[in-house]
């Protein structure tokens, strides 16, 4: 988006997304488990070395708060270098727990869940003027499944649940797999440059 110019939203709200936690069977015949990030309890260390220890069962599957960071992290350092985008998520678990500690608990973040391990996780960053900056990642061994639109539907049906009012995202042109998902969930696309496109979406 040029500097100075004020980015376009959708004159209509999209319509009410399911908010997690869900369960679905994925394309590949897998069952998925979306949760809402709820935070490490307090006197937890993001340099914590223990493996997660998958869902608990008094919370329905959900991960308990520690093991849901440190799930993130296992899920970080297993990523396809390939699929980065912008930079994230960065290199190396020290990088990638220090990435995590700054976007975590800030504003909404869903978890993808298969077998007891983090598939995929999505985010929505208060961008401070108002709105909120997606993004998304999905393991590679876990793509092309739809997964993926559904854990950017219920992201933002956690995000309309908490008020959230706009959010937009970008993403590099060639990829047009991601920019159909994203048109498909109901992102508009609003702005492009020579290597990105902006895309938008107006929660209520």
């Amino acid at each position: 988006m040029s500097p100075g110019r004020e980015r376009p939203y959708p004159d209509e709200p999209a319509e009410r997304f399911e908010r997690p936690p869900i369960s679905f069977t994925d394309a590949d015949g897998r069952p998925v488990e979306l949760y809402a990030y709820e935070g490490r309890r307090e006197g937890t260390d993001s340099r914590d070395r223990s493996p997660p220890s998958g869902p608990s069962p008094e919370s329905d599957g959900a991960f308990a708060p520690e093991d849901a960071f440190a799930a993130l992290v296992a899920m970080y350092v297993d990523f396809d270098p390939a699929d980065r985008a912008q930079g994230i998520p960065p290199p190396g678990e020290e990088r990638i727990r220090e990435w995590l500690d700054r976007i975590l608990g800030g504003g909404q973040d869903v978890i993808a869940v298969v077998d007891g391990r983090a598939v995929g996780h999505a985010t929505l960053v208060p961008d401070g003027k108002g709105a909120a900056e997606l993004a998304i990642f999905v393991l590679h061994t876990h793509q092309g499944a739809g997964i993926g639109s559904r854990l950017i539907a219920a992201l933002l049906g956690q995000g309309q649940q908490e008020g959230v009012e706009r959010v937009w995202l970008t993403v590099e042109r060639w990829n047009g797999v991601a920019i159909a998902l994203y048109h498909k969930v109901g992102f508009e696309t609003c702005g492009t440059d020579s290597f990105e496109i902006e895309m938008s979406i107006r929660l209520s």
